[in-house]
C-alpha cells in the first residue's frame, strides 16, 4: 500500500511524489536543507516556463494557497481544478483525467479523498505526481513539520515525536518520515484508532537502518513522557463527519493541554497541522501558547513544497 514505483516520464523527470517513502533518508534531509535556504530567501526560477495542474477533491487554505503561492515564486504557473470542475472518477474516469491532464501540464498536484486515485493517476500519467493529501498520507505537510522540528530541535534518534490522536494519514507521514531520517517516534491512539500493521512493519523495517525508537500505546501520558515534540490533529478528518459523534466520545481523554505537556521534556514544543477543531484535540488557547510552534509549522509549508518542486524539476 505504501510503497510506489518510480515512473520514466516523457518529460525527462523520473519521481513521484506520493509517500515519504518516495525519498530516502538523505533526499528528506537535503530537501529540508533546502527549504531553509528558500526561507531565508534563496529562491530561484526553476519553473519558469511550466504549468501544474492543481486537482483538488478537497478544501483546502495552507495547501492550496502554499502551492500556487509556491509555484509562482519559482517561476511557474499554477492551474487550480476544484472537485466540481473535474470529478475523478464520476464526470470521467480517472485514466482519461490523468492522459488528458498531463498532455497540458508538466506536474500534477493532487489533494483527493482515495489514495487509490494517485496510484492509478500515476499509472497513466507522464508528469509526476504530487500528493497534497490522501486518506493514506500527508507526505508535503511531514516535510514541511520536519523543517519545523529542525529549526527548533537536533534530528536525532535522542529527540523524540509525540503523535496523540488518530492513527491517520498525518501520524503516518510522520511515522514514516520519523523512521527514515532517524527521530524516535511515539503515538498514542485510542483502540481501534490504531496505525495499521502495514505501516507499522515498515517504519521498524527503515527505524532498524537509522536507530530511531518506535513506540506504539493507548495512553497520552506514556507517549508524550520526555518528548521534545508533541503533535496533533483533528479527531475527525475529511470525509469522517458522520464518524463525529462517535470519534469525540472516544478520543475523550486525547486532548492535549499544557497539563499533559508537563510530562514532555521542559523544552517540549508543540505542533499542529490545522485546521483545528478547538475544544476537541485542544483548548482553545493551545495553538497561542508559548511552547506552540503551529503558525510557524503553517507558514512552512510554503519553503517546504518550493524545496520538494525544486528537487523533483531541478534534481
Amino acid at each position: 500500500m505504501l510503497k510506489f514505483a518510480v515512473v520514466n516520464y516523457d518529460n525527462g523527470f523520473n519521481m513521484n511524489f506520493i509517500s515519504v517513502t518516495d525519498l530516502t533518508s538523505s533526499q528528506i534531509l537535503d530537501v529540508v536543507s533546502r527549504a531553509k535556504a528558500i526561507k531565508a530567501g534563496d529562491v530561484d526560477s526553476c519553473l519558469s516556463g511550466k504549468t501544474f495542474g492543481l486537482l483538488f477533491e478537497k478544501p483546502s487554505l495552507r495547501t492550496k494557497m502554499s502551492f500556487q503561492i509556491g509555484i509562482k515564486k519559482l517561476g511557474g504557473y499554477g492551474i487550480y481544478l476544484g472537485p466540481e470542475e473535474v470529478g475523478l472518477g464520476k464526470r470521467e474516469t480517472t485514466e482519461d483525467i490523468s492522459t488528458v491532464l498531463s498532455s497540458y501540464v508538466d506536474g500534477i498536484i493532487a489533494r483527493v479523498n482515495s489514495h487509490a486515485s494517485l496510484t492509478e493517476m500515476a499509472t497513466f500519467s507522464t508528469v509526476p505526481i504530487i500528493n497534497a493529501l490522501s486518506d493514506v498520507e500527508h507526505p508535503c505537510q511531514a516535510v514541511a513539520d520536519l523543517l519545523t522540528i529542525n529549526e527548533n530541535k537536533s534530528i536525532s534518534p535522542e529527540t523524540k515525536l509525540a503523535f496523540v490522536g488518530d492513527g491517520n494519514n498525518v501520524s503516518r507521514s510522520l511515522s514514516l518520515m520519523c523512521a527514515s531520517v532517524g527521530m524516535s517516534f511515539s503515538i498514542a491512539t485510542p483502540k481501534n484508532y490504531e496505525l495499521d500493521q502495514d505501516t507499522v512493519n515498515l517504519a521498524a523495517d527503515m527505524a532498524a537502518r537509522s536507530g530511531a525508537t518506535m513506540t506504539y500505546c493507548n495512553d497520552p501520558i506514556e507517549a508524550v513522557y520526555q518528548a521534545d515534540i508533541v503533535y496533533t490533529d483533528a479527531w475527525t478528518s475529511m470525509g469522517q463527519e458522520k464518524e463525529s459523534e462517535q470519534r469525540i466520545i472516544d478520543f475523550q481523554g486525547f486532548t492535549v493541554t499544557e497539563e499533559l505537556l508537563t510530562n514532555a521534556n521542559p523544552e517540549v514544543i508543540f505542533m499542529h497541522d490545522m485546521p483545528v477543531h478547538y475544544g476537541e484535540e485542544v483548548p482553545e488557547s493551545m495553538l497561542r501558547s508559548s511552547q506552540s510552534v503551529a503558525y510557524k509549522q503553517a507558514y512552512n509549508r510554503l519553503p517546504a513544497q518550493q524545496a520538494i518542486l525544486e528537487y523533483i524539476y531541478k534534481g
